[in-house]
């Protein structure tokens, strides 16, 4: 029942945002009746977005209980403080684009999402929003880099804040930021008390960039 609850704010949220996504979407197809190249592209654009929301919640919903939790009450708001902001940015005002703008937007949305895919085809239901322990995941994408999944969302929230760009959208991104790097340090506490093996992975394995960070 706990898990459960855990899940509900995450899905009620993010469909939430879809629907108002969803909602714009049919919008602009209905008054704009010029289909062309420009056209595609905003369309492709949107819809990457909406994507994006669908797959986490997909994942949220088959991952399986945890065996572990982070201990204490911070590592759980971090963890839906960050999840929340991620995607707050698209309830704000969408901007005019130039077509160069909307064809990055639409590829890094792209790009990230399919990093998530990938990412989560690894994880399996082992996936968790809090810092929690499910399976111990070393191999796939994680052979880089220990937490391919978060830069996969980093990747695709950037062309997502790219749509909605304003200083108070750049202030919760960078907030977003702050608050994901704080949920991967929790995630790898809980993960190097519970399995022996992931302090070496730990120190073999990049955070986020081979050879950088």
């Amino acid at each position: 029942m706990y898990d459960l609850l855990m899940r509900l704010p995450f899905l009620g949220w993010v469909l939430i945002c879809a629907a108002a996504q969803s909602a714009g979407l049919i919008q602009f197809i209905n008054t704009e009746a010029a289909i062309d190249s420009p056209w595609v592209i905003h369309i492709a654009m949107r819809l990457s977005t909406i994507s994006f929301m669908l797959l986490l919640t997909g994942a949220v919903i088959l991952r399986t209980r945890p065996s572990e939790k982070a201990s204490g009450l911070e590592p759980r708001i971090s963890a839906l403080v960050g999840t929340f902001m991620m995607y707050s940015i698209t309830l704000f005002p969408r901007r005019e684009l130039s077509l160069s703008l909307e064809m990055i937007s639409t590829a890094l949305t792209l790009i990230g999402t399919v990093g998530a895919v990938v990412a989560l085809s690894q994880l399996g239901r082992s996936f968790s929003l809090m810092a929690e322990t499910r399976q111990l995941v070393i191999s796939g994408p994680c052979q880089f880099v220990r937490h391919p999944l978060y830069l996969a969302e980093e990747i695709a929230i950037f062309g997502v804040f790219i749509q909605f760009a304003s200083l108070w959208t750049a202030i919760l991104f960078v907030v977003q930021i702050a608050v994901q790097l704080r949920r991967m340090h929790n995630e790898e506490s809980v993960l190097t008390a519970n399995f022996p093996e992931y302090a070496a992975y730990r120190r073999n394995t990049a955070r986020l960039i081979p050879g950088i960070y």
